[in-house]
Parts: C-alpha cells; structure tokens; sequence
C-alpha cells in the first residue's frame, strides 16, 4: 500500500515543484523587467494613447485623421470633390393608368318614350363619326306629335293664313328630337315618320351599349356611351411621402412599353383632393394627345416626375460613411484626411444634402472612402499597419523596446 502511494504521490510532487520553479522564474523576469510579451505592449501603449484626441476632436466615433502622400493617393483609388450648393432634381416614380378624358364622354339618350327597333351600332368598342346613326325608335308620343303637326299645318294652308299654332307645333317636334331636316321632310312628303333615328353627338369610340333590339327605353336610358380617345387621360397615383414634390404644372416623363410608344412628356393639370385610404397614394393627372390610338384605357405604364429642390450644400452618396450610429465624410486638407461626423439631409440615388458638419469649398473623399475609414478605425483601436501590405497608408512603425538586462538577456524577447 505504501509502495502504491509512493507511486501516485512523486508524479504530482514533481508537477508542482516544476510549476512552482516556472512561476518564480518567471515573478523574477516581471522584476527585473525582461517579461517576454513586455516589449509589444510598451510599444503599442504609447500609440494608444496619442490617438484618441484626433477622435473626440471631429465628434467621430473610433476614427482618426491618417496621412496620405500625394503619391499613394492614385493606387489606393482615391478621388476628392469640392464641397458646392447646388439644387437637388429629385425624381418621383408613379404607376400610371390611361383612361379616357371625361370632358370627352357624350351618354346617348332619346327624349321620348319608345321601343328600339333598329341598331345600327352592335358591338362595344366601335368607331362612329358624328352625326352617324345609332339607332331607330319607335315612340307613339312621336308619331302623334307629328300627326297633330300635320293636320294643324294642313288647316292653315287651306285658308291660307300662318297659324302660329304650327309653328308652335314645329317647335315641339324639335323639343322631342326631330331635326330641321326631319321636319322639313314631313312637310314634304305630308306623311309622319313612323320610326325616329337617333344619331352620333360625337365621333368617337362606343365604349358601352346599353340597349339591345326591342328594349323599351325613355328618356333616362342610356342608349351608347361615346368617348372621344384622340386625347386622353393619364392618372398617376404619387407616394405619400412624395406629395409635397409634385404641383400643377409639374413636368414628368411617361412611359407605356405595351404600347409600342417611346416615352414621352407632360405636365400635371389636376391634382385630385384626397388620398386613397388603400393605397396611401395621392392622384395627380396628366393630358396626352393619342391620335394613332395607341394609348388605350386601361393601360399601365409609370410616370417619373422630376421636381428640383432648394439650393444646398451637397456631396456624392458615395462619401458618406453610416455606421448606424452617426455618418461621417472624410475631409482633405493637403496630404491628410480627417473624419468628420455629418447632419444628412435630403438623400436622392446618387447625391445627398448635408445640413452641418462641411462648408462650401472644402474637399472631400468621393471615392476610396471606404479603405480610409478602414485605416482609421484600425489606428484608432491600436492597430495600425494591418493594411500596409494591401497599399493602404501604413502606421507610424512602433519604437523597438530596450533591450533586457539580467541573467537572461541572451533570451529572445
């Protein structure tokens, strides 16, 4: 039993003897100031310390401004632009729908009461021309009204006096639809016109039929429905966000791919009232000349209305740096580029406002930023150089330590 013990006990003595030697060696390197990872650390710690200034400096969170030569500045990419005012053209795309122009819309009725006989117009979508016709009536009202017409004028020209009572009558075949011509006619002939025909107000396309042969009509049925399609309407539904960008006589371009028209321009003569609760959208309404046709109602197609802002300071999108926390730009000033944290303002696809933070005429990066503000982060943390072998701009190199003295200066640190 003793031998056994014996035989566990001089392995573990012997492991904490060794540890024992290897930490009082080393207690006494830490003494005598010859601790192996000591030199790395004194010489990071004085770059550390000297950064952070720079940072708080330009209100920039872990940045700092670094050094580049003049000759490193093409390799690594890196364009500036002048800080300028200028005014922001902002571009707002829409759906768009073509539908037609309502000033251009006639609904055929008759005046009298009756039966439909005759169409001469069947099927939706047909051309007709004004004064062409649409249908054939027959109304009993009518024919009376005619045949009393007849007899009144037929008493009078025997006696050979101007009744007004025919004239009075003339006048109300003319009340109930019957045109001059018509009139004249039945003076003519002395016979009354058993059908009425009810013609075209318009030329245009039918766009409804709302009769069929034998339909009992009056006058508050809708025969055709005409629409005039050589000039259209383009409704456009605007974001919400974007209302404020968009006025009467706004400029926009259109586009309707379907219908084999390149785009073209118009500008906006209505603005409707309200928003659609569905969509969040505002609808505005353009003009547009379509003598050929091809603009169709119902077609879609979009609308990019460009509407330019106030004058103000500006730089490429491309120069901003968002961390999420805040956005930063890097200024020039000879061969050194400092980060300074920016107030954005108005941002469009390709330039953005900038409210505080840069004044006009400084120069800042447009193109390169991002390896910049690399480098600079890592400087700022204590790391500098970890990009020098990538053509970055490389760290101040860090002073060698002095060198150990002791017993175990021969060792390499």
């Amino acid at each position: 039993m003793t031998t056994l013990r014996a035989r566990f006990t001089s392995p573990i003595a012997a492991v904490a003897a060794t540890a024992l030697l290897f930490s009082g060696g080393m207690w006494i390197q830490r003494a005598r100031n010859a601790w192996p990872f000591e030199p790395a650390l004194q010489a990071a710690t004085p770059q550390a310390v000297a950064l952070p200034g720079p940072a708080a400096d330009t209100g920039t969170h872990n940045r700092v401004a670094i050094d580049v030569m003049a000759s490193t500045v093409q390799q690594l990419g890196i364009r500036l632009e002048t800080v300028a005012r200028e005014s922001l053209t902002q571009e707002v795309r829409a759906v768009a729908t073509v539908v037609p122009d309502e000033s251009r819309i006639s609904h055929v009725h008759t005046r009298v009461s009756g039966w439909v006989e005759h169409l001469d117009v069947n099927t939706t979508g047909e051309l007709v021309r004004a004064g062409q016709p649409l249908a054939h009536i027959f109304s009993q009202e009518l024919f009376s009204s005619q045949t009393e017409y007849l007899a009144i004028r037929k008493t009078t020209s025997a006696s050979g006096i101007t009744s007004v009572v025919v004239a009075g009558g003339r006048t109300r075949l003319g009340v109930l639809g019957m045109t001059s011509a018509d009139i004249d006619a039945i003076d003519q002939t002395g016979e009354p016109k058993r059908l009425f025909t009810v013609v075209a107000p318009q030329s245009g396309v039918v766009v409804n039929r709302g009769v069929t042969v034998g339909t009992s009509v009056d006058p508050s049925t809708t025969l055709l429905t005409i629409a005039d399609l050589s000039r259209v309407w383009i409704l456009a539904e605007v974001p919400e966000a974007n209302i404020s960008t968009v006025t009467i006589g706004t400029r926009a371009v259109l586009d309707f791919p379907a219908s084999g028209r390149p785009p073209f321009g118009a500008r906006i003569d209505f603005i409707y009232p309200t928003l659609s609760e569905r969509t969040r959208t505002l609808r505005v309404r353009l003009s547009a000349a379509n003598a050929n046709g091809a603009l169709r109602p119902g077609l879609y197609g979009t609308v990019a209305f460009e509407s330019a802002g106030p004058t103000v300071l500006t730089v490429p999108r491309d120069a901003v740096v968002d961390t999420g926390v805040q956005q930063h730009v890097f200024v020039a000033t000879g061969d050194r580029y400092e980060p300074r944290a920016v107030t954005l303002g108005v941002q469009l696809a390709d330039r953005v406002e900038i409210r505080t933070g840069l004044d006009e005429g400084e120069r800042v990066v447009a193109a390169g930023v991002f390896l910049l503000d690399s480098e600079s982060r890592l400087r700022a943390t204590g790391g500098g150089g970890g990009h020098s072998g990538h053509g970055a701009p490389a760290a101040t190199p860090k002073t060698p330590a002095p060198p150990a003295t002791g017993p175990h200066a021969g060792h390499k640190q």
